[in-house]
């Protein structure tokens, strides 16, 4: 026997609600992004012109007593994860498996010009706040500007973009929840790492998300424009 068709009110009643969460998620992406942008532009007053550091030195001192050689370890790990030694092969191997493997060049093009612009985008804004490194690293000194972490804004657009995937693509509720921690759980500690080591300023940190995000969630709108209209 045919299943009977679904009546108008059943289809509409359907159709409201897959119209309701395209909504809802729009408006949490928005809302995301408003909140980012505000708060990078407060912390980049806060920091670059009215200079001040009380908010930077209040969260060392509160990381300060729990240093020690063990977690000093981790930390630079997890700093190596978020560097270019890591994501620079991540990504490469991540477009040539989509490349070669999936037989997908557009998405291998998407996952290389978001890599490529963020990045870009990361140096310029280095070069237009010009803030310099902390003084008091914990082991090493890192090179370059500090305004914002390099490594907090590539986490956010490579886990990010994993993020992003697993919620689209994996349909197993309970591997979607696990998978969006342990990445978001990247994301955190890596920008922890990096304060912790002391080779960025919190506000630095922070600023890094924000930004990430910004950019992340532009260039995914932007390549989705692309690919609806070809």
């Amino acid at each position: 026997m045919e299943a009977p068709d679904k009546s108008p009110a059943t289809a509409d009643s359907e159709e409201l609600k897959r119209s309701f969460t395209v909504f809802s998620k729009g408006f949490l992406v928005a809302m995301l992004v408003f909140i980012s942008l505000i708060s990078f532009f407060v912390l980049a007053k806060m920091i670059l012109i009215d200079e001040n550091e009380a908010f930077d030195r209040e969260i060392y001192s509160l990381i300060e007593p729990h240093t020690n050689e063990t977690t000093s370890r981790i930390m630079v790990i997890y700093s190596w994860i978020g560097g270019t030694q890591f994501m620079l092969p991540a990504n490469i191997l991540l477009i040539c498996y989509c490349l070669f493997i999936r037989k997908n060049r557009w998405q291998s093009i998407k996952l290389g010009a978001i890599a490529l612009s963020s990045v870009c985008v990361m140096h310029l804004l280095k070069l237009l706040f010009n803030r310099p490194r902390p003084l008091i690293p914990l082991l090493e000194p890192a090179h370059g500007l500090s305004f914002p972490s390099g490594h907090a804004m590539t986490s956010i657009t490579f886990f990010g973009l994993f993020i992003y995937l697993t919620v689209k693509y994996i349909k197993n509720k309970f591997l979607k929840i696990f998978l969006v921690i342990l990445l978001l759980s990247f994301i955190v500690i890596i920008g922890y790492s990096r304060i912790y080591l002391r080779v960025h300023y919190p506000s630095d940190v922070l600023a890094g998300y924000c930004m990430g995000t910004i950019w992340l969630v532009l260039c995914l709108w932007l390549l989705k424009r692309i690919e609806t209209r070809k």
